[in-house]
């Protein structure tokens, strides 16, 4: 006979917030499917009527009878006329362990203790133990968040995003992404990179030369697990990124520091460093993190230098779209005629990094191994993904959204650098000319670190600048200020609050 849920049930289980973003009905749903997913209600337990349920939540019926029909249609009720709604037997025997006994616990002869593993002693290089860049998890909730890469709402181009992914999920394009796509990529959002992003760039690709990654972190990481080992040369900018620095770390490569000026690396001068390496590692159009731009000059000495001591450069262009005039610099792959630069990519740092997607372009032979690679790992990038970006890009949101974001971030970097004039007049930072954060020389006496903990209690965030340095022997009054998350508004005050937790390190007399 069928069982009935106790009244009380309903009102411990449903926890209505009403700063929830969930819609009551699928609050309701699942709750519902909570509780049967979990073992609470047995088969055939009869659910309270959506008037009694509707009482006993405090909602209108009509949220509950169609939460009960949308339940019916995915099988997880039962629906028999005059009797009311009960939990379907068959989706249950469907469960793991329907019916079963528990399992007995191990045990052990008496005295004796299970011998588990010593698992910092078999784990040889601990990647927790590298340096990174850390943000707090809540960031949002501070009041003056100068973080870098992260995501502004207000920005966010809602409607259209969901206009693409709606597209994405038509009958006809579900067939497109649905599949294992094993080694391959979407073919359409190939097609846009090819002819959308990369020419702004001045770089051409085959398809074939093209590969899609879990943003620009896994190509670094494919590249790095593909082509470095223990005698591997990599020359890397010092300051430069510190996850790029830890994935070529994490595969015993040797790193080669090569100082960076106002206009990056200066391959003329770092002639016999150069020439020591298998690869070299830039961030031309933006340098991570002091903003600056490899002028065309140093560009074309540096693919001299490769040609020369037979070196091929890895260009991670993450920051390329980010550019206040308008017109994006060559990129150092769009230079390249021998094939000596391999060529990474962004397509949502300036749109969602949530939604990790970046792409490599380079050799064929390069990029049939990566391809490979990435089987082992993840197969692909999820596809739907995939799909919905492509037509992002081809129904022209992702340029407009350029537009806008290139306008909001040249008024907030004029913001931020007058008020680091007025309010911090002893710094020294590199002139913003693109991108979404600004690079800060405090003066000697300066403890980054110090400042950002200070800053914190007050509401403000910032970067500490010593991890991205390979030794942070005198790297400690460096710091990093994003903007790309702080409302206009708030800039002003949040780096006077800022100034004042500087002044209370100066030192007296």
């Amino acid at each position: 006979m069928p069982s009935r849920t106790p009244t009380a049930l309903w009102a411990q289980q449903f926890r209505r917030s009403p700063a929830s973003r969930t819609s009551l009905q699928d609050q309701i749903r699942q709750m519902l499917v909570a509780a049967i997913l979990d073992g609470q209600l047995s088969a055939d337990t009869t659910l309270p009527s959506s008037r009694e349920l509707a009482d006993q939540l405090g909602v209108a019926r009509n949220t509950v009878v169609l939460a009960y029909q949308i339940l019916v249609e995915e099988g997880y009720l039962v629906s028999r006329e005059r009797s009311g709604h009960f939990v379907n037997p068959e989706m249950l025997e469907g469960l793991p362990g329907f019916g079963a006994a528990p399992p007995a616990p191990s045990t052990f002869p008496e005295g004796d203790a299970p011998i588990r593993p010593d698992w910092p002693q078999r784990i040889a290089h601990p990647p927790s133990g590298q340096r990174n860049i850390v943000k707090p998890a809540n960031w949002q909730r501070y009041e003056f968040p100068f973080v870098y890469g992260q995501f502004d709402q207000s920005l966010f181009p809602a409607n259209d995003w969901r206009e693409c992914c709606l597209k994405a999920l038509s009958v006809i394009e579900i067939r497109n992404w649905a599949p294992d796509l094993i080694e391959r990529d979407d073919d359409s959002l190939i097609q846009q990179i090819r002819t959308r992003v990369l020419p702004r760039r001045g770089v051409f690709a085959m398809p074939d030369e093209i590969i899609i990654t879990n943003g620009c972190q896994q190509a670094l990481y494919l590249i790095a697990d593909l082509l470095c080992g223990r005698d591997t040369t990599v020359g890397f900018e010092n300051p430069g990124y510190p996850d790029a620095r830890n994935i070529f770390e994490n595969r015993n490569t040797r790193l080669l520091p090569l100082p960076v000026d106002d206009n990056g690396i200066a391959p003329d001068a770092l002639g016999d460093s150069l020439a020591r390496c298998d690869y070299v590692y830039v961030t031309p159009s933006h340098q991570c993190p002091t903003t600056a731009t490899m002028p065309l000059e140093r560009r074309c000495a540096l693919l001299d230098c490769a040609q020369r001591h037979d070196f091929v450069i890895i260009e991670d262009d993450y920051e390329s779209e980010n550019t206040f005039s308008g017109t994006p610099h060559p990129a150092l792959k769009s230079l390249d005629r021998a094939d000596r630069v391999i060529y990474v990519g962004s397509l949502s740092k300036t749109f969602a990094p949530g939604l990790r997607l970046g792409y490599v372009v380079g050799p064929r032979e390069l990029t049939r191994e990566l391809r490979a690679l990435r089987r082992l790992m993840v197969r692909h990038p999820v596809a739907y993904v995939q799909r919905a970006f492509a037509a992002f890009l081809a129904l022209g949101h992702h340029d407009a959204l350029l537009r806008r974001l290139a306008h909001e971030y040249s008024e907030r970097s004029r913001a931020l650098t007058a008020a680091l004039d007025a309010h911090l007049p002893e710094v020294r930072y590199v002139p913003v000319t693109g991108g979404a954060s600004c690079w800060v020389e405090g003066p000697p006496w300066l403890d980054a670190e110090r400042l950002a903990a200070d800053a914190q209690t007050v509401g403000v965030l910032i970067e500490p600048g010593g991890v991205f340095f390979m030794s942070e022997v005198n790297a400690r009054r460096y710091f990093r200020m994003g903007f790309s998350a702080i409302p206009l508004g708030r800039i002003e005050p949040g780096v006077r609050a800022l100034a004042q937790c500087v002044h209370g390190q100066q030192p007296v007399g």
